[in-house]
């Protein structure tokens, strides 16, 4: 899913990124996090919208932890969906620009992971998410935060911004949704990752060359973010991070 004027994702990134989602710590801990808040904060939903799923890595998480759910996904390129179908071949998918989401009341649940900063119109496109839930439907959001992060490496992803947490809860309540809970995480890996993106060069790297890391590397992430994932849990709403987490509510009648 990415704004207009932007070059798409080249097929082999989207071969790519399906190899490596299931053993790389981003990915993994990304999906433990969005599980655990829809069980605490006892989400009820009978279906659930992915908006730009890609290659179907968090709906078959969703899959898994919610056998019973409906599951739906939309993804702007027919490359990440390709994989996304042989992934959960039960759910229903559609290739579909965001900002053209005109379903009324339709579902439960509806989740955009590091879907909106790739879009200017990203408030036409949660208005659309407001639209198309069900009253007292909800909303997941992650979008990478701090504008102080800013690097090549976002432009070399195609983003339009990382958010404030001040902004993206904003524009959700903007679009008639009710904050519900909010937490930042990648938040212990905040220094790792602004001298990282100290680096030169980033924006002319590949497509997804973060993910050539060493097995130890990624064991050590993953470690840091388990132990995190237990902060949050013990009820710390992290203040600063890598990313932002939003779950929203609409008003019933």
């Amino acid at each position: 899913m990415m704004s207009s004027g932007h070059t798409p994702f080249p097929k082999a990134a989207f071969e790519s990124l399906a190899s490596s989602e299931a053993s790389h710590w981003w990915f993994r801990a990304r999906n433990r996090l969005i599980v655990w808040v829809l069980k605490s904060r006892s989400v009820k939903f009978r279906n659930f919208l992915e908006i730009g799923c890609g290659t179907g890595f968090v709906l078959e998480g969703i899959s898994r932890n919610f056998p019973e759910a409906e599951l739906f996904g939309t993804e702007y390129f027919e490359e990440g969906l390709a994989h996304a179908r042989g992934r959960i071949p039960t759910a229903t998918f559609e290739q579909m620009d965001a900002r053209l989401l005109n379903d009324v009341e339709r579902y439960d649940l509806i989740g955009a992971f590091d879907v909106i900063e790739h879009i200017n119109e990203d408030e036409a496109v949660i208005s659309n998410i407001s639209r198309a839930l069900h009253k007292n439907g909800c909303l997941l959001l992650t979008v990478p935060q701090h504008r102080w992060l800013w690097s090549e490496a976002d432009e070399r992803a195609c983003h339009v911004r990382r958010y404030t947490r001040a902004e993206l809860i904003g524009k959700v309540r903007k679009a008639g949704l009710e904050v519900q809970y909010v937490t930042s995480f990648v938040s212990l890996l905040v220094p790792l990752m602004w001298l990282s993106r100290q680096r030169r060069g980033q924006k002319s790297a590949e497509k997804n060359s973060e993910f050539d890391i060493s097995d130890t590397t990624n064991r050590i992430l993953e470690f840091a973010m388990k132990v995190e994932l237990k902060l949050i849990q013990l009820g710390l709403s992290l203040p600063f991070g890598g990313s932002l987490l939003v779950l929203a509510k609409k008003a019933g009648s």
